[in-house]
């Protein structure tokens, strides 16, 4: 009997927004992410992570994860990633709470892999 394939993992888009004046900084504090906060944001389940500056501080971030009620709450938990978003939270404008769980999200629309793959099973 053939295994079903693996369930397609959760894409995540999300938009935050720097303080204008501290982008710099900020751009410098991720240039490198510290090492155990970058063990911790794998160990979530996270893959496949990046972050891009849109222009005038605008951030828009994706990633995927298999699960991402897990990955919030391995996150919350986590006293690494708190410390992270207590370092982080000064840089952002109308943030309620820590980024990594508040970032406003954007429902996906279109993925190019997904529709593929469900037209050639049709044909």
């Amino acid at each position: 009997m053939a295994s079903e394939p693996d369930a397609a993992p959760v894409r995540v888009a999300f938009r935050l927004r720097v303080k204008p004046d501290m982008l710099d900084e900020y751009m410098r504090r991720h240039d490198p992410v510290w090492p155990e906060m970058l063990e911790e944001i794998a160990a979530s389940g996270r893959r496949n992570y990046s972050i891009f500056h849109a222009g005038g501080g605008e951030l828009v971030g994706f990633y995927e994860t298999d699960d991402d009620a897990a990955s919030q709450a391995y996150l919350a938990a986590s006293e690494v990633a708190a410390r992270w978003e207590a370092e982080m939270a000064p840089f952002f404008i109308a943030q309620e709470g820590r980024a990594d769980q508040n970032a406003q999200t954007f429902p996906e629309v279109f993925h190019l892999e997904s529709q593929l793959r469900a037209a050639r099973a049709r044909d």
